[in-house]
């Protein structure tokens, strides 16, 4: 017979298997507008949060139990993350992005970036335009959705893996379909692999490694989603995409959906 203590750390071992550099799965939060009290001058929390419309928090990040992917029991809840018309930022583009607020070494040695990103049948990502998704500040790597520059047609309803601006993987993103990701990144041997799974299945790695021109400050990661304008072809109503179990770890790979306690 397994004693608590015994039986608590085989679950733990099962779940785990590296250590949590920095945690942005929201597990703190009352709601988002616990945001706001981060600011330059007062640099708390897990996320910075500037890159935004002009509206109320609650525009465009809101948090849920309902949010989450349900087999991730680490994550209290997850994050909708929304863009629409007056989500923009120093520019035209429609963007809505968390940046980490940590001093962790996040942009060192080898590490691994998870989340889990989905989308729903309301609020539906515009198929026409280039949308950016948890990218790095010189795009070495990241998520993108809809319509690539230099693609056939006018369209694209894929979610793809890039390395420095070429496809590596790409799937049909449907709707209430959870994709599970974990960038690995080896900032020494500048290579990246992808991981990924759907649902509560382990994680596997189905992409690389690939070179790549790992650049980051450790400031520089953003979750969320930036949408390039493409004049005729703008998508006009508001988007609405899901993240849940977000961390960043070294050590081994946690393959399991749900995250560490």
């Amino acid at each position: 017979m397994f004693g608590k203590a015994a039986l608590l750390s085989a679950l733990v071992g099962a779940v785990s298997a590296g250590t949590i550099l920095w945690d942005g799965r929201f597990n703190e939060f009352t709601s988002s507008v616990d945001l706001n009290n981060w600011s330059w001058a007062n640099q708390v929390g897990p996320y910075q949060y500037y890159i935004h419309g002009s509206g109320d928090v609650t525009k465009y990040v809101n948090l849920s139990p309902s949010y989450k992917n349900p087999a991730d029991a680490g994550s209290k809840q997850g994050v909708k993350i929304t863009i629409d018309n007056t989500a923009k930022w120093n520019s035209d583009m429609w963007r809505t992005e968390l940046i980490p607020q940590t001093k962790a070494a996040i942009a060192s040695g080898k590490v691994y970036y998870h989340f889990s990103i989905k989308r729903s049948s309301t609020n539906v990502p515009s198929a026409t335009n280039e949308h950016q998704i948890a990218f790095f500040e010189s795009h070495f790597t990241e998520l993108k959705y809809g319509w690539i520059s230099g693609e056939s047609g006018t369209s694209n309803t894929n979610l793809q893996w890039m390395v420095g601006g070429q496809s590596k993987w790409k799937v049909e993103l449907v709707a209430d379909v959870w994709h599970n990701v974990a960038y690995e990144i080896d900032f020494s041997a500048k290579t990246v692999a992808f991981w990924h799974s759907t649902g509560s299945n382990p994680l596997t790695k189905t992409a690389g490694p690939f070179a790549a021109s790992t650049s980051s400050n450790g400031a520089d990661w953003h979750l969320g989603v930036l949408r390039l304008p493409r004049q005729g072809n703008d998508g006009t109503g508001a988007e609405d995409w899901y993240f849940s179990g977000t961390y960043v770890e070294s050590g081994s790979l946690t393959t399991s959906v749900s995250s560490p306690a």
